[in-house]
């Protein structure tokens, strides 16, 4: 079976889209109204800008949806997923590519978080680190034991899963996850505390714009990251995303369930290639490729 995957923060690059939108009318359409709808030329800064421009979260996050929202749509009656997922900021591209929400409101609802995200960052210093070669548990257990905010955020591939909490909880985590025989604990360049409690402020604005915003069955099942399962449900669509900003991404778990249920064949939609060699950490057999116009 066809799995389509859709990448997250960290994947962007200059020139990305940059392609579709010189050789594809529909893609350049669908810029165009993106640039109106965000209220700046986002496509200059995503063909032509600076890193420093490009790594801005009100940039970012629609930049990557964009590039794989309009990536799936020029890809036209190419375009036949039988299973789709996307990591954190991915499963709103997913929705959209998958005909579950409108371009428009796809836009909408990824602008809405990415400031939302912004403002939650703000209000807390926080941050995010990077556990290498750990059993998943060990980690569970040390974050749990810690009296700071600090919890596991990214389930990315065996052996790969990066906690999110406040500073002082992650200094003090990666202390005891090295001395527990961690390969690596790095902490990370990142605004905030994705994907824990400290985004509540931000999911209590997000909740507002996600349940004002129609929701259709997607033409294949989506498995979301809060609990890895595949589901064509409106209105559970719609609470795993409201659940999605404090809730960890299950992404070893999503890929594990997407092979049991029969996918084999793994497209990565979107900048980069990071989602394929995270499949390939949890399985060596499966096919994976990036999707290209031709």
């Amino acid at each position: 079976m066809k799995a389509y995957i859709f990448p997250g923060q960290g994947a962007q690059f200059v020139g990305m889209g940059k392609d579709l939108y010189e050789n594809s009318p529909l893609a350049k359409e669908l810029f165009e109204k993106a640039n109106e709808i965000i209220g700046f030329r986002i496509s200059d800064i995503m063909f032509g800008g600076t890193d420093e421009e490009l790594k801005q979260t009100n940039v970012t996050q629609p930049a990557i949806f964009l590039h794989s929202v309009i990536l799936a749509k020029v890809l036209g009656d190419d375009f036949k997923p039988e299973m789709v997922a996307g990591h954190s900021l991915g499963e709103f591209s997913a929705l959209v590519a998958a005909n579950a929400l409108s371009f428009e409101d796809g836009l909408k609802l990824v602008i809405a978080r990415a400031n939302a995200m912004q403002k939650a960052c703000e209000l807390q210093p926080s941050t995010m680190a990077a556990i290498l070669g750990l059993a998943d548990e060990v980690v569970e257990q040390i974050c749990a034991g810690i009296e700071e905010v600090v919890v596991p955020a990214n389930y990315n591939c065996p052996g790969q899963l990066v906690i999110s909490g406040s500073i002082e909880g992650i200094d003090k985590a990666c202390e005891q996850l090295t001395a527990a025989g961690a390969k690596r604990a790095l902490k990370l360049n990142v605004g905030g505390a994705f994907h824990s409690p400290l985004m509540e402020p931000a999911k209590v604005e997000l909740q507002a714009a996600i349940e004002a915003t129609a929701i259709n069955a997607p033409v294949c099942p989506i498995y979301q990251n809060v609990n890895a399962q595949p589901t064509s449900d409106p209105a559970v669509i719609k609470e795993n995303l409201i659940a999605q900003l404090t809730g960890a991404v299950k992404w070893t778990q999503t890929a594990t369930n997407m092979i049991a249920d029969g996918g084999n064949d793994f497209v990565e939609v979107g900048p980069g290639n990071v989602l394929q060699g995270l499949v390939k950490k949890v399985s060596r057999e499966v096919q994976t490729s990036s999707a290209s116009i031709a």
